[in-house]
């Protein structure tokens, strides 16, 4: 009797789950929907070895890894993602500090305080919130950073090393995308990924991760077949390469464009993409560049957002500021 009340105890709990994971479609079949990666919650898992390392390694006489984050003007949204980026840096044993400057800084001034920064000793990473105010030269202030406090991986040095497969800090969210796939068994060996968006700090690194050799020196190669799109490749030609993508990575900023009947079934997607929009209601809140309900009935994994990518990116650049400590302590 014990052996049988286990047995449908065991079948009810695997219908349970069975059905949080299915739709009925337009048929009346029940089909799986798609698996959500959750990036909220392996976010919490890498902080959480993240805090185990740092207390080890003060514990063995250093002295706690530091950032210190600048950020120019009063957007809103950019001081809650430096906030967010505080917190998480206070929670694992991160020394962090914001620097707030008004909007009327110049570029030169701007400049000046990131070179105190850079030859502060007890400073180990510095990154300053984009966007910038458009009197300043972004460009011109990544390259100021020091390439080994650069926690974002925007200089241009660390850009290029990334490039050649060569050790370096990458861009935080282009690494938690890939962090992503490793972690939830995403295979991309041999497999077609189409990467839809080419900015510099996010489409440009995946991309170069997802074809590179893993075997190369940086550790970080995907080995897949990529493919680049952007705002100038038509409509008709995006569908087509989705269709034919395992894996598709997009982060244009443009909700709803990636469709249900662009996917092939199975597909992996990684939507980076985050928009704040008004819906019929008149409320607001966040959406991705996928067109989540309906892709969850074809893909076979998908992030949500917000709960995906986002948390990891500031997973990541905590992993970047601890290594970035670590290789000073080396120097």
């Amino acid at each position: 009797m014990r052996h049988r009340i286990c047995l449908r105890i065991v079948s009810t709990v695997l219908n349970t789950k069975m059905r949080s994971h299915t739709y009925i479609d337009s048929l009346g079949s029940a089909r799986m929907m798609a698996r959500a990666l959750d990036g909220k919650a392996l976010a919490k898992e890498i902080k959480d070895e993240l805090k185990i390392k740092i207390h080890n390694w003060i514990n063995a006489g250093h002295r706690a890894p530091s950032l210190r984050c600048i950020i120019v003007g009063q957007d809103p949204a950019s001081h809650t993602y430096v906030k967010n980026k505080i917190a998480a840096a206070t929670e694992i044993g991160i020394e962090a500090q914001t620097i707030k400057y008004d909007a009327t800084l110049t570029e030169e001034a701007l400049i000046a305080a990131i070179e105190l920064l850079n030859n502060d000793k007890t400073v180990d990473g510095i990154l300053v919130q984009l966007p910038l105010p458009n009197s300043i030269d972004e460009r011109r202030v990544c390259n100021a950073v020091a390439p080994e406090k650069d926690v974002d991986g925007f200089h241009i040095t660390n850009v290029g090393q990334l490039c050649l497969d060569m050790p370096t800090i990458v861009p935080a969210t282009a690494l938690a995308v890939i962090e992503m796939l490793k972690r939830f068994k995403i295979d991309t060996f041999g497999r077609n990924a189409v990467v839809v968006g080419r900015s510099k700090n996010v489409g440009l690194p995946i991309a170069m991760m997802l074809h590179s050799d893993k075997n190369h020196d940086s550790g970080l190669g995907m080995d897949a077949t990529v493919t680049i799109c952007h705002r100038h490749t038509p409509p008709a030609q995006l569908e087509l390469h989705c269709r034919n993508a395992d894996i598709i990575i997009t982060a244009t900023g443009v909700p709803k464009l990636i469709k249900a009947d662009m996917i092939k079934p199975g597909a992996t997607i990684i939507d980076v993409g985050i928009t704040r929009i008004t819906d019929e209601q008149g409320k607001t809140k966040l959406v991705g560049d996928v067109d989540y309900d309906e892709v969850v009935k074809v893909a076979g994994a998908v992030t949500p957002v917000p709960g995906g990518v986002g948390p990891m990116t500031v997973a990541m650049l905590m992993h970047n500021t601890f290594q970035a400590a670590q290789k000073i302590w080396q120097q």
